[in-house]
């Protein structure tokens, strides 16, 4: 599973990171970014959940 972050729609609420930190970080501006893009299985549960409750729908997994 591959992971997006929309930098234009991201409003840095901060949710996926509160969800999956494995996977989402928070830049120094407070806004999400991924790392890495490429999931690890374990964590592909939690990057769904982050998907769905993203406030911005600005995260995208496929």
């Amino acid at each position: 599973m591959k992971v997006t972050v929309d930098e234009d729609s991201c409003r840095g609420h901060g949710v996926c990171w509160t969800i999956c930190p494995e996977v989402f970080d928070l830049s120094d501006d407070g806004y999400a970014v991924v790392e890495p893009s490429e999931v690890p299985v374990e964590y592909e549960a939690a990057v769904r959940t982050a998907v769905t409750t993203c406030p911005e729908h600005a995260i995208t997994a496929n």
